[in-house]
């Protein structure tokens, strides 16, 4: 490929200062610099620090090998096959350093020697491929090492492939990334059919950042998306199930809803749940995904941690609970019925979207839990509030009633019970009649004769 002519932005025409980075991600790119090696700043990072935003991590990329990086630093371990990366870990965060790689995909060696894979706990034996692609074209491997430039036009996103060099604090921009950040575009680097079926998840990645920064979708970028949306489920679901947590717990979740939906995406993803949303209950369009996800964002940006389990029994409610209620009316008790529900849910998703079985268990037991939450007091208040999930029960209990306007005195109940466990009054106001215990009659001892 000819050489590009990046554009270079002087410390004195941006505004990255290195007192907005982490200090670790300090201590390395000046690490890596004294050991006369380059060291950018780049992708997400930079991208947020030019818009005024907190970064959620700080990534690097150099011209040391992995192994080199791992000689410098103490606290490096290397991982993954796929890409392969260096993770430094520091007491308060990790730290990703990455080679730049190679855009020269097709005059490369075909083999590497052996090296430690530290992510699977064991040695790769014999040789393996530098870079290795499915049939269709799908990066499996790529651990081909390249310049700046190569490794600029290798990444997905214009506005992911800023950098920030720390040996004179200027920006570097190979794809005209600056332009498409100042003007809120998310373009793909080159031909986006071909980057997207390198990589399907990189549509999942488009939606996400277009949702999360407020930017649009360059036109030709959202086109091809259109067109290849079903082939998003050719990652793996594991893969998949890290990227849903990322699409909806960036407290842009609801913006993220309707851009997957429209780009057919959430249809490959979720086929059988988007199957029941395209159809209309009692004349009337599904709406609460999207009411559940405006509120999960407003809790989201007030800095509250809203966990997976909650994310998903929220997300999926109305459709699991019509799940349930064909389950009860074949006969089953309301607890059985949900978790038939809940099951029959999982093994829908499971080839598309693999849910770890731990949130499924807890998806039911926030579910299951309704019931009791309404009986009050019930049967022993204390125990049922320190069983775990309870927590995710009642935020779920809080943020239903949000919307529905519904079981607002249980909640308020319950939240009071919490600062008072002893609490004796009603959610109508009434105090609770104590039952009194009856007491035990003694028995009668018989006397026996001539004693």
């Amino acid at each position: 490929m000819e050489p590009l002519k990046p554009l270079i932005i002087s410390r004195a025409d941006h505004n990255i200062s290195r007192r907005s980075l982490s200090p670790n991600a300090v201590k390395v790119l000046y690490r890596l610099k004294d050991n006369g090696f380059t060291a950018y700043l780049v992708g997400g990072g930079v991208r947020d620090l030019l818009l005024g935003r907190e970064p959620k991590d700080f990534d690097i990329v150099t011209d040391a090998t992995p192994l080199q990086i791992k000689k410098m630093f103490r606290n490096c371990r290397l991982i993954g096959r796929r890409f392969r990366l260096a993770h430094l870990h520091f007491q308060d965060e990790i730290i990703e350093v990455a080679t730049f790689r190679s855009a020269r995909l097709d005059d490369v060696p075909a083999e590497e020697p052996a090296a430690m894979d530290e992510s699977e706990g064991h040695t790769l034996t014999g040789r393996s491929p530098l870079l290795l692609k499915s049939e269709d074209g799908m990066v499996l491997r790529d651990n081909i090492f390249g310049t700046p430039a190569e490794d600029a036009v290798r990444r997905d996103f214009t506005v992911n492939a800023l950098a920030y060099n720390i040996s004179d604090f200027s920006l570097i921009d190979y794809v005209g990334g600056l332009d498409d950040l100042q003007r809120g575009v998310i373009r793909t680097i080159g031909d986006s059919g071909i980057r997207f079926v390198e990589d399907p998840v990189r549509m999942i990645r488009a939606v996400r950042f277009a949702a999360m920064l407020g930017f649009r979708v360059e036109e030709t970028t959202w086109q091809t998306i259109l067109e290849l949306s079903p082939t998003v489920t050719k990652a793996s679901p594991p893969r998949l199930y890290e990227e849903v947590l990322k699409l909806f717990l960036l407290g842009a979740g609801e913006r993220t809803y309707q851009l997957l939906r429209q780009s057919g995406i959430f249809s490959a993803l979720f086929p059988h749940f988007n199957d029941w949303l395209e159809r209309e209950s009692d004349g009337f369009p599904h709406t609460w995904v999207g009411k559940a996800l405006d509120h999960l964002d407003n809790a989201i940006q007030n800095g509250e941690k809203v966990q997976p389990p909650l994310l998903f029994a929220l997300m999926f409610s109305q459709y699991l609970q019509e799940k349930a209620e064909s389950f009860r009316k074949a006969g089953l008790p309301a607890h059985p019925a949900v978790n038939a529900a809940v099951a029959e849910f999982m093994g829908e998703v499971a080839p598309t979207v693999q849910f770890p079985n731990r949130v499924a268990i807890l998806i039911r037991d926030i579910l299951t839990s309704q019931h009791r939450l309404r009986k009050i007091p019930g049967r022993h208040p204390e125990t049922f509030a320190t069983r775990h999930g309870f927590a995710e029960a009642l935020s779920y209990l809080r943020f239903a009633s949000a919307i529905t306007g519904e079981d607002k005195k249980v909640l308020a109940w319950w939240e009071k019970f919490q600062l008072e466990p002893q609490s004796d009054i009603r959610p109508d106001g009434e105090p609770l009649q104590k039952r009194r215990r009856r007491r035990k009659r003694r028995k009668k001892t018989s006397e026996k004769p001539g004693i």
